[in-house]
């Protein structure tokens, strides 16, 4: 029956809906109103795909469905930056990278947080559920927008990793899906390039490459010490050897789930600046939410650990949100 209702042959009752709701814990509105657009699979950049079940596969496309919703709820209300993200054809990793920091004047300096230099390009940013912890992130572009998906539960360090490397596919696979072995190394490739620039880390890495070093250095460029490790040896400055007795240290010391010398997470500069600006208008989260017709728990997902201010006001219970009169302009420093 359940079949049925998806492939459009047959509706459910009025009283079927309504436990229909009561058990998804979606407003009723929200299945009488327009369909949500859903990413194509065909069009995102999923990682491992040939081992990735098809119900994890659609639940992180339906967290991207609510997210565009959220999205364009967001874009009806302010005035957020235009996309300008580079899209090139036929070009190395390395290359790619070079010329996408080039673009958006960022030199070799490190980049302090990865989130505030996308969503300043007019990328999208987006947390996956917490039923997806087993998905590193996504990215696709829809509607001539840039959107990423980040499991906000691993590390820091991994995460920004994880955002380069999603603009790496963004920038190398625009055309279509990222698929395979090959489009994965090009945008981990990529990913380690924008990063950590090979003049800076040239001149700034240990020489010695010791783990205890690297440890230490790896905060220059705020990266795992396994990416920096990768990195040193991608650039010859790591014989065969210390790469291999490096990574056998890493993973003897629980480093690869265990990040040392760790920092802070990062978080949105655009959710954060939007939602402090509901507040004052007195919108609050669960009305954002009510307008959407969706559950306040699959709003809070979509956020989940990029958003560190309370978003809540007094208007939860005061009945229908106020909307916004004017469209405030945003603008990302």
């Amino acid at each position: 029956m359940v079949t049925a209702y998806e492939i459009g042959e047959k509706a459910p009752g009025p009283e079927t809906l309504v436990r229909i709701a009561e058990q998804l814990r979606f407003d009723q509105g929200f299945f009488e109103g327009d369909d949500l657009e859903v990413p194509s699979a065909e069009g995102t950049s999923f990682r491992a795909m040939s081992t990735m079940s098809a119900r994890r596969r659609d639940q992180a496309l339906g967290a991207g469905a609510l997210a565009f919703a959220l999205s364009s709820w967001i874009d009806d209300r302010f005035v957020l930056p235009k996309p300008d993200v580079p899209r090139y054809q036929g070009v190395d990793p390395e290359t790619a990278a070079v010329a996408v920091r080039s673009e958006w004047g960022l030199g070799d300096r490190p980049i302090r947080n990865m989130i505030h230099t996308l969503e300043a390009q007019g990328v999208r940013v987006f947390s996956l559920p917490q039923e997806c912890a087993d998905v590193d992130a996504y990215s696709l572009w829809h509607d001539e927008r840039p959107f990423v998906f980040l499991n906000t539960r691993k590390s820091a360090e991994h995460s920004r990793m994880d955002a380069a490397h999603e603009l790496g596919h963004l920038v190398l696979h625009w055309k279509g899906a990222a698929r395979g072995r090959g489009a994965e190394h090009e945008a981990a490739q990529f990913g380690s390039a924008f990063l950590m620039p090979s003049g800076s880390v040239l001149s700034r890495a240990p020489v010695a490459g010791t783990l205890r070093h690297l440890v230490t250095a790896k905060r220059e460029w705020n990266v795992s010490v396994a990416a920096l490790t990768y990195r040193m040896h991608d650039l010859g400055m790591l014989t065969d050897w210390q790469y291999r007795t490096l990574f056998k240290q890493i993973s003897r010391r629980g480093y690869r789930t265990s990040e040392p010398n760790g920092i802070k997470p990062e978080s949105s500069q655009m959710l954060a600046k939007v939602f402090q600006v509901l507040r004052d208008e007195g919108v609050s989260k669960f009305g954002i939410a009510s307008e959407l017709g969706i559950s306040l728990d699959d709003l809070t997902e979509s956020i989940f650990g990029l958003v560190l201010t309370s978003i809540e006001s007094v208007a939860e219970s005061s009945g229908e949100p106020e909307r916004p009169s004017d469209r405030p302009n945003l603008y990302l420093v």
